[in-house]
């Protein structure tokens, strides 16, 4: 086995202990539309675990009355809120805080509709749990909100880096390499703006077990070809990189089906998700690359086991997910 082999075989014994985390990490959404002159419908979307969800609560500054009742509803992994809210004037200039953001890991995206046609979206973290609303927004800032929220789905999305990972131990050399991270960055491409613009539909708990079962299918063709016996997907890795990128791609429009587009800034906001997926992933290639040169340059020798252990550990986890979530069809 190869040193290149052998350090990723350290990046996957890093990945493996935290994949019981992939998409456990999911953003709170907020969301206004301005029905009447200082009248909103609001929506509140929560994450949850099981039957607990996240204690969280948007406060606005200055005078606010609830109108309507508020009423609760389960949609898929989240606790979903909806009622009617009055100001007394305008929410432009006005104070924007999420109660209860500052004891959690997970951010909140929050988008306001007026009724003049234009709108405001941000993101707000534990650290910055409170915002002012401003007098307009342009796109520019919408293009950063969803830049970083591409980028952290993807570096939070252990199963997504853990079918990247398998990819780069199964891919022989520079060019093909090239080829199976650019077959992969198409194909989800595709299916991501197909399915964010509502052409295409399909059930989210298939597409999450089908993307488990497509690691576990790459980490055994790691195997074979650690015993020798040549395939096509070994021969030519990026028509698999390409065939469950289309998978992968549903996946990352159900991530951003949880905080929607913004009206008026769609094709941005779908761009810079996408753009942001990618630099997340280039990110992560690049700290592998790193590293295997680190290695490499300290001439560290690593114990024979390290050539079966990638595939088997990316392989043991891939399993447990299939298991998981078709159990929680």
């Amino acid at each position: 086995m190869t040193a290149f082999l052998r350090t990723l075989a350290l990046l996957a014994a890093v990945l493996v202990p935290a994949a019981s985390m992939a998409h456990e990490v999911r953003p709170a959404y907020l969301e206004l539309r301005e029905v009447h002159a200082g009248e909103f419908a609001v929506l509140w979307k929560t994450p949850m675990r099981g039957e607990m969800r996240l204690s969280l609560a948007p406060v606005f500054s200055g005078n606010t009355v609830i109108v309507a009742p508020v009423a609760m509803r389960e949609s898929g992994s989240a606790s979903v809120q909806t009622w009617r809210m009055r100001t007394d004037g305008s929410l432009r200039g006005r104070q924007l805080r999420i109660r209860g953001l500052e004891s959690t890991m997970t951010d909140a995206l929050a988008r306001i509709e007026f009724a003049d046609g234009t709108a405001w979206l941000q993101r707000l973290t534990p650290q910055e749990p409170m915002t002012t609303i401003p007098a307009i927004q342009s796109g520019w800032s919408v293009a950063g909100e969803y830049l970083s929220l591409g980028v952290e789905h993807i570096l939070l999305g252990i199963d997504h880096l853990l079918f990247v990972l398998a990819l780069l131990i199964l891919t022989r050399g520079a060019w093909r390499l090239v080829k199976t991270v650019t077959a992969f960055t198409v194909a989800h491409s595709i299916t991501l703006a197909l399915a964010t613009l509502g052409l295409v539909h399909v059930p989210a708990a298939p597409v999450e077990a089908l993307i488990a079962l497509s690691i576990a299918f790459v980490a055994a063709e790691i195997v074979h070809s650690r015993r020798g016996r040549g395939s096509l997907t070994a021969r030519a890795p990026w028509i698999v990189a390409f065939s469950f990128g289309l998978l992968h791609g549903l996946g990352f429009a159900g991530a951003l089906s949880n905080v929607g587009l913004p009206e008026g800034h769609i094709p941005v906001a779908l761009l810079f998700f996408n753009l942001g997926v990618e630099a997340g992933q280039l990110m992560f290639i690049g700290a592998a690359l790193c590293s295997v040169a680190a290695v490499r340059s300290l001439r560290v020798s690593l114990p024979a086991w390290t050539n079966v252990a990638p595939p088997y550990a990316i392989g043991s986890v891939a399993a447990f997910w299939v298991i998981q979530r078709i159990a929680a069809f």
